[in-house]
């Protein structure tokens, strides 16, 4: 079973188990971002905008907004997951860099948070009875 289908499993399970007819959402604490060149970006288009891509995105790690930074395992772009409260706030963050100022590169934000169904394994636990 995918990981993907598990976790749909889980939330329908936290709603039938708390007898709700709509799922809770999700209380968002980041926002996964996922930025990609656009196609037919070149690498030397990237490079020349780097330096200044890094002396931009350095300060907002320092700062707290970005909480971690990946290169995709595929190298195809990076991945930050932002300390944002939700998806406007990160897309303004990410298009205030000089690569998306260059326009540059496509960006997909998903807003996360803690898995809801943990939530039955804390009212299920013996000290909340």
């Amino acid at each position: 079973m995918k990981i993907e289908m598990l976790y749909l499993l889980l939330g329908f399970a936290t709603v039938l188990a708390q007898g709700q007819s709509t799922p809770p959402q999700p209380k968002i604490t980041g926002v996964l971002t996922i930025l990609t060149p656009k196609p037919g970006v070149t690498v030397e288009q990237i490079m020349k905008i780097m330096p200044a891509e890094i002396r931009a995105t350095v300060p907002l790690y320092l700062d707290g907004k970005i909480q971690q930074w990946f290169t995709r395992g595929d190298g195809r772009g990076v991945i930050f997951l932002l300390n944002c409260k939700d998806v406007a706030e990160a897309r303004a963050l990410m298009e205030s860099l000089p690569l998306s100022k260059e326009n540059l590169v496509d960006e997909q934000f998903i807003p996360v948070g803690p898995l809801l169904p943990l939530g039955i394994l804390l009212r299920d636990s013996p000290t909340n009875k």
